[in-house]
């Protein structure tokens, strides 16, 4: 499935990006291209842009995570760069969206459904229904009261596998759970 190609001129507009913090030293040989009415600086290459800016996140019609080089602080001006083909289409209402979890770091993600590599078994969703498992899956992941009434030896591995089945299949959160009665 090819990708739209993405340039200067429609980068900002329904778009999906993973962005990388950078050191402000890459930019400072750099002029900037554009400022955004929310401050935002960007600073156009022939390889992606830079974007310096406080806010990351749910960007106008735009989602753009910032992998961050240390912990994130919402509100601290940080330098993002990303490739132009880095950018992928986005919109609300289609399934574009999976989700990767890191059992070891309790930590949860989202990806474009043409980021995709090798036969991961996934299921897309759109944004209102990624966000929504991303939730329960960080309750999974962090609470115990949601597994109160279940039958389990190892409240681990019941974590692991009700995980599992909601990124890998259509079934609710309490599909899931009434397999534990």
């Amino acid at each position: 499935m090819a990708n739209k190609k993405y340039t200067k001129f429609n980068f900002h507009s329904y778009t999906f990006c993973i962005w990388r913090e950078v050191l402000f030293s890459e930019i400072n040989t750099l002029k900037i291209s554009y400022k955004s009415q929310s401050g935002s600086q960007y600073f156009f290459t022939d390889e992606g842009l830079y974007r310096v800016s406080n806010h990351w996140g749910r960007v106008a019609n735009c989602h753009w995570r910032l992998i961050p080089l240390a912990n994130f602080k919402s509100q601290s001006t940080i330098v993002g760069f990303a490739n132009w083909t880095d950018f992928y289409s986005n919109d609300d209402t289609s399934k574009l969206f999976f989700i990767k979890v890191n059992f070891e770091t309790r930590e949860v993600n989202f990806y474009h459904k043409l980021s995709l590599e090798g036969e991961e078994k996934v299921v897309l969703k759109n944004a209102k229904e990624t966000s929504k498992s991303i939730q329960t899956i960080k309750q999974v992941l962090n609470q115990s009261d949601w597994a109160k009434y279940l039958k389990y030896d190892n409240l681990d591995i019941l974590r692991k596998k009700v995980i599992e089945e909601l990124v890998t299949s259509d079934k609710s959160f309490l599909e899931i759970k009434k397999q534990y009665l």
